[in-house]
């Protein structure tokens, strides 16, 4: 009984998140392309995307802290409204000021990546956690490729304020979905019964600076130079295929829904078996070498077709990596705590999210197309080496000092 109700609980989320990506990925590749009809410089554009990751790093660990005491649905549920604010902003923005407050509008509601991973983790045994979370990142990147041509669609079908629109009303379907079928998890309501501490969050944050030797600090540290790495890139993707290989707002959709397929086969189809055969700890490895080599290759393909080689390489690392950073994260911090944590990870995902994309923007409008890349590459390299030496919990070892109390 308790495991199909896990499996309700699990399915239900991944529908939302699935939804939420659609709507999310609609605008994310038209983004650039609206900028630069305002005159945005590549270093603007970067600073849009920055601006979702800005709010949304100030709004994470109040997100994360809110569902640790009151729940994971409400949190969710308000990070859903916001974003649907924000989309109707989106559809009639006319300068770059009003792109930039549907950014801001939806990062502010929009720290709930904490919270998702906390109701994942609350609804699964830890061992399925890295698979688990693969399912949720899979339905994530079904959104990755069906978003972005049903965003080209609408932009076709109903002009500039269609992709806005229906990402909105798209964005309603799932509050009312999440409202009606989201429950929330038992783990969740026995965790509610122990007190916060003061100051937790403040806590957190100092232990990832202060002890970064310590297993849950040096998964922060790796997650989030990875996560910053790659945003990085994306944020200015859209401009290096134009400004490359000429692909414009109508068929950008091709190189986004490729790289979502990649990860949902490899999240849906190989990540469990690769999990159970390498480990979470080496698989991690792994895909950080293979996000590093792709982004390196990405600027030196010299045409179109040979660019998905490197293309392919980018999802399939961040399908190995991410999921199981954050399973391995789970597993040394309290139940009761899950929420505050995974929201610190993102409130240090958040911060290179914003630091790395405006350098990015920068360099890519002073020193050249490429440099973005090459820089990118080094940080996931230096990710990989911070990450070296941690313990595989699939492996016994000695007493462990107690790991919840970080």
């Amino acid at each position: 009984m308790k495991k199909n109700a896990a499996l309700g609980r699990l399915s239900a989320l991944i529908i939302t998140a699935f939804v939420d990506m659609v709507g999310l990925l609609m605008i994310i590749p038209l983004m650039p392309y609206y900028a630069r009809n305002f005159g945005a410089s590549a270093l603007m554009v970067a600073m849009l995307m920055s601006a979702f990751t800005a709010a949304q790093l100030l709004a994470a660990p109040f997100w994360g802290r809110v569902s640790d005491r009151y729940g994971r649905r409400p949190a969710l549920l308000v990070g859903l409204g916001a974003a649907c604010i924000a989309y109707v902003v989106f559809a009639f923005a006319n300068t770059i000021w009003l792109l930039l407050l549907s950014r801001v509008v939806q990062g502010a509601g929009g720290g709930t990546t904490g919270v998702v991973q906390a109701y994942v983790a609350d609804a699964v045994e830890p061992e399925e956690r890295a698979k688990a979370l693969g399912w949720i990142s899979a339905a994530t990147n079904v959104g990755v490729a069906l978003g972005p041509p049903v965003g080209s669609f609408a932009l076709k079908l109903l002009h500039v304020h269609g992709p806005g629109l229906i990402a909105a009303a798209l964005c309603l379907f799932n509050i009312a979905f999440a409202w009606r079928y989201l429950s929330e998890s038992r783990d969740m309501v026995e965790a509610k019964k122990v007190a916060p501490r003061r100051g937790a969050s403040f806590a957190a944050v100092k232990q990832v600076f202060m002890h970064g030797k310590e297993a849950a600090p040096r998964l922060i540290w790796v997650y989030a130079i990875g996560i910053g790495a790659f945003q990085g890139i994306t944020a200015i993707l859209a401009l290096f295929l134009d400004d490359k290989f000429g692909i414009t707002a109508d068929h950008i959709w091709v190189i986004f829904t490729f790289m979502g397929t990649i990860s949902v086969i490899t999240r849906a189809g190989i990540l469990g078996a690769a999990v159970d055969k390498w480990g979470e700890v080496k698989l991690s490895h792994i895909g950080l070498l293979m996000l590093a080599v792709g982004l390196a290759a990405f600027p030196l393909m010299p045409t179109y077709l040979s660019l998905y080689l490197a293309v392919t390489l980018i999802p399939l690392g961040t399908a190995f990596t991410f999921p199981c950073v954050t399973s391995l994260l789970s597993r040394v911090i309290s139940r009761n705590e899950r929420g505050l944590y995974m929201g610190v990870q993102q409130t240090f995902g958040g911060l290179a999210r914003v630091i790395v994309p405006l350098f990015a923007g920068y360099t890519y409008d002073r020193f050249g197309h490429s440099i973005p890349f090459y820089v990118s590459s080094v940080l996931v390299l230096i990710g990989f080496f911070v990450g070296m030496g941690l313990h595989d919990p699939r492996k016994p070892r000695g007493p462990i000092p107690d790991a919840v109390t970080i």
